[in-house]
């Protein structure tokens, strides 16, 4: 295991195969987890057909990767990602002759860098692993539309695994969102507490809830009442902590009226973040707006690309096919993520 606050090197081989004596190598799984509460999801996974992955052994933290990478032959184009799908290189062309590095952040909890490289004639020549106690963490916390969905689900994504390709390497994502849950739900689970345990100053609390606070069972909340209630207790431990709260409203389901604009699905809990955020002062991302925006703009045809939708037989995790109006492929967790991102950089929150 890495010593702590060190920089190390790497110069992976394909025939570099890892062992726990080692501490790193590649390594292939088994089989892609389809439990999301598991975690135990490699990158290498989240391509079709699955890929080796690139363990490296190290203690807890935040790390920066610079990953130098050659392609001696032809022209090829590169992806890269790691921990649970999280994308950090995304088809970045690189010309036959030419050297690219490229730098990233990572937040590891599990004691492994997790490094999954995609591109035909490429060779990755170099990987620079640095401990980084100044980098802070962003947490994410929300539902199935935020969360590192299962490799077993694949191309099912969240936008919380792409959020960290578009803000680049000053902070590292750890995300927590699961689906299903509601403020309430995540907080009764003991989840919230795990975070405060982590938590430093200077870190940042994104939460992202409404899809199943506005449901009629044990987690749902009232839009104007506990809703805002529960979303006061994040805020607070966020300041307990002296880390940055910020609001994320709920992007709207692919559900158009007649007229071609989107229908709000829900309710008066937009509205209900939006007052609390100017109440409690606190940073505030108007994804719904955004994302109704930016899906009258594309219409409700090519706003299929964006949610799930799939015929039979197209994706080998899904061979019924899907007509998803809630969830998104892997390119639609890529547009909605730049939506934030934009809207980040606007409020210059980082």
């Amino acid at each position: 295991m890495l010593e702590i606050n060190f920089t190390h090197s790497f110069f992976p081989r394909q025939n570099c195969q890892y062992t726990m004596e080692q501490g790193y190598g590649f390594a292939m799984s088994t089989e892609a987890s389809i439990n999301e509460d598991l975690r135990d999801s490699w990158p290498g996974e989240y391509f079709t057909p699955a890929i080796p992955t690139f363990l490296i052994d190290v203690p807890h933290g935040n790390y920066i990767i610079t990953v130098t990478v050659r392609s001696h032959f032809r022209d090829s184009t590169i992806m890269v990602k790691e921990g649970l799908g999280h994308v950090k290189v995304y088809r970045e062309k690189v010309y036959a002759g030419e050297t690219v590095k490229k730098e990233f952040s990572v937040h590891v909890d599990d004691g492994q860098i997790k490094l999954a490289f995609w591109g035909e004639a490429l060779d990755i020549h170099q990987i620079d692993v640095t401990r980084s106690a100044m980098i802070p963490t962003i947490y994410l916390v929300g539902d199935s539309t935020v969360t590192d969905q299962a490799s077993g689900k694949y191309p099912y994504s969240g936008w919380g695994q792409m959020i960290g390709f578009f803000i680049g390497k000053s902070v590292a994502i750890s995300n927590h969102a699961r689906s299903g849950r509601s403020s309430k739900s995540f907080i009764n689970e003991g989840r919230l507490n795990q975070i405060a345990k982590m938590m430093r100053k200077r870190d940042y609390l994104f939460l992202q809830f409404a899809h199943n606070d506005e449901k009629d069972n044990e987690g749902g909340t009232d839009a104007f009442s506990t809703y805002q209630d529960y979303l006061n207790r994040y805020i607070s431990l966020a300041r307990s902590k002296k880390a940055v709260p910020v609001l994320i409203s709920p992007m709207h389901r692919r559900f158009f009226q007649k007229d071609g604009t989107i229908e709000n699905t829900h309710g008066d809990y937009i509205k209900s973040m939006q007052q609390l955020s100017v109440r409690e002062n606190v940073p505030y991302i108007d994804l719904a707006t955004l994302s109704k925006e930016y899906f009258e703009k594309l219409g409700s045809e090519r706003t299929k690309d964006i949610f799930f939708w799939a015929k039979p037989g197209q994706y080998k995790n899904h061979p019924e096919g899907a007509e998803d109006n809630t969830h998104f492929t892997e390119y639609g967790a890529m547009e909605v993520a730049k939506l934030v991102a934009r809207r980040i950089e606007e409020l210059d929150l980082l």
